[in-house]
């Protein structure tokens, strides 16, 4: 075969570059084409989220902080498209404007969409909220703004756009996704105990004294805890767990802490100390730790040590799967749900109500006039493989967890809720006729929910899995 002087040229240089890439060392399948295809990688941030004393967490003014703090956790996928950011935070709730800021400096740090981004909370209550939208509500009618004072949020979000930014420089490829999950003995219980009548009898909140409550059965929960991890070949990168259930033990205390996810996660963070663990709260708006806490301090241990063994034990469940680009999805579906009746007289309500319930209740307001101006709120999954990871706002019910991992049995579902918080529970559609503190003044929205967020939900994870 005829050789011209360009192509000699290009073999001298290609092999020139074997050589530099090999230190002088040749290997016989360099001199064989390759497909080249674009590399996922992984990039990992982790932040401190505790405020200064003095600031104001969710309920009370902060006096101290505890042995473990608040954390912001997150990873940022790249090599599929545009980068995806998704971020836990160790407090209370982030929602209306607080949400689109987090978002846009986090988007803008990744080089990405603000829609490619999620920003999640834990939910724990001795710790922060916050909403600037209400910040400014309550400025504007010249009110003190109590627990949603925006400096140190501010803050938080520059150092993650900040670490973010840092950590994308030192990315590292990722091979392989795992999968793996555990049942969690004695953690979960469902909070809403129904008498004969079929209305609520009972509400059994995350520390439950009475020993009669208690003793109701466990009733409906999703058991499970799902682990989603990152591997590059055979070293794990990130462990993303995810659990349903209100996360407090005792509260109330002006002293910040994690409570016993944040515990948990520490301990596995201690076992598996290559990958960092980033824990998710499910869809637990009606599910609490009651049955088995009497708010006794010791309880804050022995819950953390249970979750802490079933994700121990869903880490050995967990199964390798190899991945590439074309194996990951990001899908987003806009949702407008109905708002429940009165919202709109928080206006006038909140001059003169306390500074818990404005905390509870300020975000529905900010969100039904974001909702009147044509703002709707993003339901996104990611897909990796058989690997499905649906997120939702608000504090919804474990029945939409469940319909979820139902919707698609053939995949390995795992749900983030506590998204944007402004909307507060969101119960199914028959909650809203049994009555209950979840789906009275504590919901924003309607039975309607439970049509929109489903129909989302199915159109999401429809399709073939890889």
């Amino acid at each position: 075969m005829r050789m011209t002087l360009k192509s000699i040229y290009t073999i001298i240089f290609c092999f020139s570059i074997v050589l530099l890439k090999t230190n002088g060392s040749v290997l016989a399948t360099d001199f064989y084409p390759k497909t080249v295809k674009s590399q996922l990688k992984l990039a990992t941030f982790d932040v401190d989220a505790t405020p200064p004393v003095g600031s104001s967490l969710t309920y009370d003014p902060m006096i101290n902080s505890w042995d473990l703090g608040l954390r912001a956790k997150g990873i940022v996928i790249m090599g599929a498209g545009e980068p995806i950011v998704m971020c836990s935070v160790d407090w209370i709730g982030i929602s209306n404007d607080s949400q689109d800021e987090f978002k846009r400096i986090m988007a803008e740090a990744a080089g990405t969409l603000p829609s490619r981004v999620v920003v999640h909370a834990i939910h724990q209550h001795d710790a922060p909220t916050s909403d600037f939208g209400a910040e400014n509500m309550l400025k504007t009618a010249g009110l003190s703004t109590l627990a949603f004072e925006g400096g140190y949020a501010r803050d938080l979000i520059q150092r993650l756009g900040q670490a973010i930014r840092k950590s994308i420089v030192s990315a590292v490829p990722f091979t392989h996704i795992g999968t793996g999950q555990a049942e969690v003995y004695k953690v979960a219980s469902n909070r809403r105990i129904l008498g004969p009548d079929g209305k609520v009898r009972y509400t059994r909140t995350s520390a439950t004294k009475d020993s009669v409550i208690r003793a109701e059965p466990e009733g409906l929960i999703d058991p499970m805890v799902s682990l989603i991890s990152f591997w590059n070949n055979d070293k794990p990168l990130a462990v993303l767990s995810y659990y349903a259930s209100h996360p407090q033990s005792y509260y109330r205390t002006g002293i910040s802490n994690p409570d016993f996810p944040g515990i948990a996660r520490f301990m596995r963070q201690l076992a598996v100390p290559d990958a960092l663990h980033i824990h998710f709260n499910g869809a637990g708006g009606n599910l609490t730790a009651g049955k088995y806490n009497d708010g006794a301090k010791e309880n804050r241990l022995i819950l953390a040590e249970r979750l802490a063994d079933g994700m121990r034990r869903a880490w050995e469940n967990t199964k390798l799967d190899s991945v590439s680009s074309s194996f990951v999805k990001w899908n987003i579906e806009p949702v407008a749900l109905k708002p429940a009746a009165g919202i709109e007289n928080l206006e006038v309500a909140m001059k003169t109500q306390s500074a818990v319930f404005l905390s509870n209740n300020l975000s529905k307001l900010v969100w039904l006039k974001r909702l009147e101006a044509g703002k709707k709120i993003d339901i996104s999954v990611l897909s990796i493989g058989k690997a499905r990871i649906l997120h939702l706002p608000g504090e919804p019910f474990v029945e939409y967890q469940l319909a979820a991992k139902a919707v698609r049995p053939d995949l390995f579902v795992a749900v983030a809720g506590y998204g944007d918080y402004a909307m507060g529970y969101i119960g199914n559609a028959i909650a809203y006729s049994q009555g209950g503190y979840e789906t009275g003044q504590a919901s924003g929205v309607t039975a309607e929910a439970e049509e929109v967020l489903m129909k989302a939900i199915h159109k999401l994870l429809a399709g073939k899995s890889k």
